[in-house]
């Protein structure tokens, strides 16, 4: 199938008891884009994405996943999954049990091929039981991999990865979407989701909070950050200046969360003349999180 989204959600509810854990999540991912999806725990993250894997039935609602259901994708190969806690087995290679998943599937990468995205062309004769937290990581982007699917949903995929293996791992999957491949990522590493993301899609509560690209999602909570040198400040002090809306000082250096940066900055300089350095910039994706999230909690 070469038309049509390459997933879409339409009202997706799921109940565990009294907790609505998704309630009424809608949301469509064309092919080719890397998506997202962000949120505090217990937004409903792993829940939405369990429904889309097809491990969870949803109470009400409907899963696309290129063009059919969940189950017929995955049996046709076209979705891969890095889930962060999957188990391998610890007394085979990572050879070994590349070639094993690989051999399950109907139309794979070739194992060299899946052994090279993945960058494990130094661990290949190792015991999975051996390896450290972020090789583990790359050998579970390999086997999702494996059947070269449409579709790559991961989990926190670079949790226990050092920061050269993050930088790998980012261009491997810029790499593997280049040839139209569809991303979706869950992560708590905001700054992955800002400088990776062609999307974000934000989750609090159940539901869908915010989504579309990281400038728009940004440039929906108003308001600047303030940086400056502030020799002699303190936090309550800066707090009590006109149009600063949150705090933080460093050894002398402030960073203040302004809801009018002209203000704060004229305020600042006629209480601390010695005030240098001066920054003023738009929010970030993580203080859009922080303060769309507690919108939410408060509504």
């Amino acid at each position: 199938m070469t038309g049509g989204p390459a997933f879409e959600l339409r009202g997706l509810t799921k109940r565990f008891g009294s907790v609505t854990a998704v309630d009424g999540v809608s949301v469509e991912v064309a092919r080719g884009e890397v998506v997202a999806l962000l949120g505090p725990n217990g937004a409903g993250k792993s829940t939405t994405v369990d429904m889309l894997l097809g491990l969870t039935k949803p109470d009400a609602g409907a899963v696309t996943v290129e063009g059919g259901s969940p189950r017929e994708a995955v049996d046709r190969g076209l979705v891969g999954a890095m889930m962060q806690n999957g188990a391998l087995l610890g007394d085979v290679t990572v050879g070994e049990i590349v070639d094993l998943v690989v051999s399950t599937h109907a139309n794979p990468l070739p194992a060299s091929e899946v052994i090279a995205r993945a960058g494990l062309e130094n661990l290949v004769k190792r015991r999975c039981g051996k390896l450290s937290g972020g090789e583990r990581q790359r050998v579970r982007f390999a086997l999702a991999l494996a059947g070269d699917p449409k579709l790559l949903v991961l989990d926190e995929p670079t949790a226990a990865m050092d920061v050269d293996g993050r930088r790998a791992f980012w261009a491997a999957i810029r790499e593997y979407a280049a040839g139209g491949r569809t991303v979706l990522f869950a992560t708590h590493y905001l700054a992955e989701a800002e400088d990776y993301a062609d999307r974000v899609v934000l989750m609090r509560h159940g539901v869908v909070v915010a989504d579309g690209p990281v400038a728009e999602v940004r440039a929906a909570v108003s308001g600047r950050v303030l940086k400056a040198a502030v020799p002699g400040a303190t936090e309550t002090d800066l707090a009590r200046l006109a149009g600063v809306t949150s705090v933080q000082l460093r050894a002398g250096r402030a960073e203040l969360a302004c809801a009018d940066s002209d203000a704060a900055v004229r305020a600042l300089l006629a209480e601390f003349p010695q005030a240098a350095d001066i920054e003023i910039t738009a929010l970030g994706l993580e203080e859009a999180f922080l303060a769309l999230t507690a919108e939410e909690a408060a509504a």
